[in-house]
Order: structure tokens, then C-alpha cells, then sequence
């Protein structure tokens, strides 16, 4: 079964989402309202709700690393991992964990990235070399 996956969440500003998801990421924007605005995130749908954005914090452990809870985000091929994180990086974002490899040399071995949207909400890209990893 191929899925797609849908995510709704609250931002506070609509104008400020849409130029951070369609010029910083690439997003497509699709359908809005005056109280939201849905955007193409890599082939899946994102819902932004005018709100106030969830309280995130470093409690997530992965290896000895502490990443932002809640999260979320995508898995990208190991050739669109880098050219995203080359975009990224051009466009000096700032990230909360530099894109780097984790777990190197093992099954599972991955680039990643963490970075917030202008609300903080904390989004994770992850990249593999060979997708049949993931899991």
C-alpha cells in the first residue's frame, strides 16, 4: 500500500508560512482560507492552522544526541538529502542540529538535519542512501 501522509498544525502568521515553505523549502502551496493554507511537502500534504504553535523541547534521544519533541519531517533519497541541505545551508539557515551523517558505517546509516519554521515547530530531514533501510 502506498500512502501519503497528511499533517496539520498551528503557525501565526500565514503570510510568514507561505514564504518559508514555498521560497525557503520549495513547497507548493495548494487550497487556503483566511485561517489556513495547505502546501505540497514533498508529494505530502501539510495543513497550517492559524494557532498557537505546539511547545517543543531537546527530549528526544538518538544515540547521544537530544533532538526536538515533537517533531516531524521526511526521508529524501541520499541525492536529494544533499542537494536540499546545500540549498539550506546557501540560504543560511539555522539549524538546530547541522546536517551531518548519523550512524555511520551501520544498517541505518543516515544524514540528517533539524531546523524550526518561523513558529518553531522543529522539522527533521533525513536522507538514505539505500530506502530499504528506513525501517
Amino acid at each position: 500500500m502506498q500512502a501519503l501522509f497528511h499533517y496539520s498544525f498551528h503557525v501565526t502568521d500565514l503570510s510568514l508560512a507561505r514564504d518559508f515553505y514555498v521560497r525557503q523549502l520549495g513547497c507548493t502551496e495548494g487550497r487556503s482560507a483566511p485561517t489556513w493554507v495547505d502546501f505540497d511537502f514533498f508529494g505530502h500534504q501539510l495543513s497550517l492552522h492559524l494557532g498557537e504553535p505546539l511547545q517543543t523541547s531537546l527530549s528526544g534521544r538518538v544515540g547521544d544526541t537530544w533532538v526536538p519533541m515533537p517533531h516531524f519531517g521526511l526521508i529524501l533519497s541520499f541525492e536529494d538529502w544533499h542537494a536540499l541541505s546545500k540549498r539550506l545551508q546557501a540560504q543560511g539557515m539555522a539549524f538546530i542540529i547541522e546536517p551531518h551523517c548519523r550512524f555511520a558505517g551501520q544498517v541505518g546509516e543516515q544524514w540528517t538535519m533539524f531546523f524550526c519554521d518561523p513558529f518553531g515547530n522543529p522539522i527533521e530531514i533525513k536522507g538514505f542512501q539505500d530506502l530499504r533501510l528506513i525501517f
